[in-house]
């Protein structure tokens, strides 16, 4: 579990971190360099979740190269599908990573919601849903790596 405590906000205790894969942790179906070495020291920390539409066709190899088995969703009402989720796993427990207009309930709903602005753009919607937003994937994973860096962003 990551224990983040915030001057002035709710204490952190997170014990998943939900992860959207395309547009976020992969670009065109391929992971993105470094993804891997941070999510590999964050899994001795909390439980890892990667949830895909596998737009690409490549999540096997992405769950291969992770050692983790994604949660396929329905090309339909992916957003419910993505907040059903979280919810399952408690939410106030879940630190959720997306980008799209279909992870904008999730990054509301979760404990702690990050936007990745990446090369794929973010939806606007979502931005403002997000509780703390960065330019790359590997900065949000740092975020929980290095959780000093959120007590001085999200502290009021």
């Amino acid at each position: 579990m990551i224990e983040i405590i915030i001057p002035g906000a709710n204490p952190l205790q997170l014990q998943h971190l939900v992860l959207d894969v395309n547009g976020t942790i992969a670009r065109d179906g391929q992971l993105i360099e470094g993804v891997a070495e941070r999510l590999a020291r964050l899994r001795k920390e909390v439980d890892l979740h990667l949830v895909t539409a596998d737009t690409h066709g490549r999540q096997e190899e992405i769950d291969r190269i992770l050692q983790l088995t994604a949660v396929r969703i329905p090309t339909q009402n992916q957003a419910q599908a993505k907040i059903d989720y979280i919810e399952r796993l408690g939410a106030g427990g879940v630190a959720a990573v997306g980008n799209g207009a279909n992870d904008a309930a999730m990054l509301e709903g979760a404990a702690l919601g990050i936007l990745v602005i990446g090369p794929e753009g973010a939806a606007v919607e979502t931005l403002l849903k997000a509780k703390v937003v960065v330019s790359d994937i590997r900065d949000a994973l740092e975020l929980l790596l290095f959780p000093k860096r959120l007590i001085a962003t999200l502290r009021r």
